[in-house]
């Protein structure tokens, strides 16, 4: 068997997300569709602890931005945890929602939150997704040493719903060759 689809097999990737108004759940839904949900453990962050995420290697975190950059409300109440995860070794993809119209200054700003403490504490962001084809002013999820990427996917679903699917396919692909690539350089390290 392929070295990456076993390491899959055996270990279950954690897949944590939060959901206020039912639109991240909907994402997440297709996500685990798109995904294939046999290797996935899914959870919402809401019920999840330190050390839920602490047991994986693999991450995949799903969240909306609120108002002015304020993170989903689940996430907001696990932040002080999530500040204290020691992320060496660890592989953390993230997607996230926002209104690149009603608050272009803010599109997605939990992306960036996030994935600032995934690399601020020892880990490793993939999925890295062009800002190309949005409108938006600012965001906190804009990488300042990759222009034009945001650190994970950007899905506005008030405004641009009709380009989920596609996005979501596309960054599936995206994380799932990242890892292919990072999991074979970590064996052939090994």
């Amino acid at each position: 068997m392929h070295y990456f689809k076993y390491y899959l097999f055996m270990k279950k990737i954690g897949l944590f997300y939060g959901s206020d108004t039912g639109c991240t759940d909907d994402i997440t839904k297709d996500f685990i569709s798109l995904w294939g949900a046999e290797n996935l453990e899914i959870s919402e962050i809401g019920d999840a602890t330190k050390g839920d995420l602490e047991q994986h290697q693999i991450l995949i975190l799903g969240l909306s931005t609120w108002y002015d950059g304020d993170l989903q409300s689940d996430w907001e109440s696990f932040f002080d945890d999530f500040e204290e995860i020691d992320f060496t070794n660890k592989i953390v993809a993230i997607y996230g929602l926002g209104d690149q119209i009603g608050y272009g200054e803010y599109f997605v700003d939990g992306i960036g939150i996030l994935a600032k403490v995934v690399l601020r504490n020892g880990g490793t962001v993939i999925g890295h997704w062009p800002t190309e084809g949005y409108r938006f002013t600012d965001s906190v999820a804009l990488i300042e040493e990759k222009e034009n990427y945001f650190y994970g996917l950007a899905i506005d679903n008030d405004n641009e719903s009709q380009l989920n699917d596609e996005r979501l396919t596309t960054w599936i692909s995206q994380v799932k060759s990242e890892l292919k690539e990072l999991l074979l350089e970590e064996k052939a390290t090994a």
